[in-house]
């Protein structure tokens, strides 16, 4: 009998310490509880969820749009710097076009006066070494009587390209554009 009361005085301690160290844990604050959403009812209906879905739909559009508005007006924002970026780059481009072309029209008067001089011979033995394009532009200058002798000096070949490049370039269904 002695036996049983000592087994019955050790199952007493033992739930008396595990009911004390249950209280203890109930009254500590909750640094030992965790953050754990509640999962979904069991008996939740398809007509619930469906609700919420549709209640919140309205706020994740918008929230959704604002995003890509944002997204959008960042991109807007880039777009409109790199075009002024090229604005500022094709007024730099047409001002050295400008120059440039000025520039030719200087050089191709100067040329025209320098072959203008010359003898008709002399002319024709310079011109068949420049580009076509070039020296028919300096023929197409020179009066008719003066071209026509340096195109009568030309080797034929050369004399037919010259031709070929000034009659194209008189004709008015041919595009001024050069694109």
């Amino acid at each position: 009998m002695t036996a049983d009361l000592f087994h019955f005085i050790r199952k007493s301690r033992r739930l008396a310490f595990g009911s004390a160290c249950g209280a203890l844990m109930l009254a500590m604050p909750g640094a030992f509880a965790q953050d754990v959403t509640a999962p979904p009812a069991e008996n939740a209906t398809a007509n619930e969820i469906q609700q919420f879905c549709t209640n919140i739909a309205d706020a994740a559009r918008d929230q959704r749009y604002l995003l890509q508005r944002k997204d959008l007006e960042t991109l807007k924002v880039s777009v409109d710097e790199r075009i002024s970026v090229l604005e500022q780059r094709r007024a730099e481009y047409e001002d050295w076009l400008k120059r440039r072309n000025d520039f030719l029209k200087q050089a191709e008067l100067g040329l025209v006066d320098i072959y203008k001089a010359m003898k008709p011979d002399d002319a024709a033995g310079k011109l068949e070494m420049v580009r076509p394009e070039i020296a028919a532009a300096i023929v197409m200058r020179l009066p008719a009587r003066q071209s026509s002798l340096i195109l009568g000096e030309m080797s034929d070949e050369k004399a037919a390209v010259l031709t070929n490049i000034i009659s194209s370039a008189s004709d008015p269904n041919t595009s001024k554009e050069p694109s």
